[in-house]
């Protein structure tokens, strides 16, 4: 089987310059193949037929799919992954376009000012920072860009409304956390939350409304403990997933040794299953 990474790698062009003149080419085609698959009388009726919304769940779904291939560290995967992620872009864009809001080129300029604007220290001559100086600096920018003239802004503003609830939460405290820092949270205090919560849980009788409430909070505090942990808690929770997959995979494959399904399992093999590391 060829290497396609090490093919990549020889014919890819090492300078910046170099790779801009053979990316410009590259992103005009791309943007003519929309244009032509969106065209109302020689285009693809199944593209044609799209609009922002039905395109949401092909987003997202490239976006973990990207994801899928980096944790698995496969080059040719996220190559061909970054592909499908960037024509959820080129997408979107056209459909903007169409509709007379705005052009991929306004999308690549407004990136490209973002970048120069909240990159101070690399672009506009500013004294070096560390890592979290640059966060600081970049939160500060993107406050100032947003907040409406004359007023305060929440702290909270900006933050992800949709997607994985885990990751909102995380943002909306580390929002708070960097805002002011006092009015967060003491470290010791979600510990103490989440057991009081859990004794809570133990005493709402399934189906309670309350429970809905009471899980959530516990869920939000475990959140709060993970990031004191140092501990992203999408990732944690990612990894228990897998561990969970491995061990009924592993079940599956003794039971089937014995001929038997998963259905048969005693409760001993299931115990030595979930026990495991």
């Amino acid at each position: 089987m060829p290497d396609h990474r090490r093919t990549r790698e020889a014919s890819f062009p090492r300078s910046p310059e170099a790779a801009t003149s053979k990316v410009g080419p590259a992103f005009q085609r791309l943007l003519g193949l929309m244009a032509e698959l969106r065209d109302p009388v020689r285009g693809c009726p199944w593209t044609r037929a799209q609009t922002f919304e039905t395109i949401v769940p092909y987003t997202i779904e490239e976006v973990y799919e990207v994801v899928d291939a980096i944790r698995a560290g496969d080059m040719d995967a996220l190559c061909d992954e970054l592909g499908d992620l960037l024509l959820q872009v080129i997408y979107h864009a056209r459909m903007a376009e169409e509709a007379g809001a705005f052009a991929m080129v306004e999308v690549i300029e407004a990136l490209s000012d973002k970048l120069v604007r909240r990159h101070p220290h690399v672009f506009a001559g500013e004294a070096a920072a560390d890592s979290e100086a640059v966060v600081r600096n970049w939160e500060r920018i993107k406050a100032a860009e947003t907040a409406p003239s004359g007023s305060e802004k929440s702290v909270l503003e900006g933050v992800l409304r949709s997607g994985p609830a885990l990751v909102r939460a995380r943002k909306l405290q580390d929002a708070l956390d960097r805002a002011a820092p006092a009015a967060a949270e003491p470290a010791a205090e979600p510990a103490a939350g989440l057991h009081q919560l859990l004794e809570e849980l133990g005493l709402v009788a399934p189906g309670d409304a309350d429970a809905h409430r009471t899980l959530g909070d516990a869920m939000f505090a475990l959140v709060r403990l993970s990031r004191i942990s140092g501990v992203d808690p999408e990732a944690a929770l990612d990894d228990a997933n897998a561990r969970f997959q491995q061990r009924v995979t592993r079940l599956e494959s003794l039971l089937q040794q014995e001929g038997k399904g998963l259905q048969e399992a005693t409760p001993d093999q299931g115990a030595s299953v979930w026990h495991s590391r």
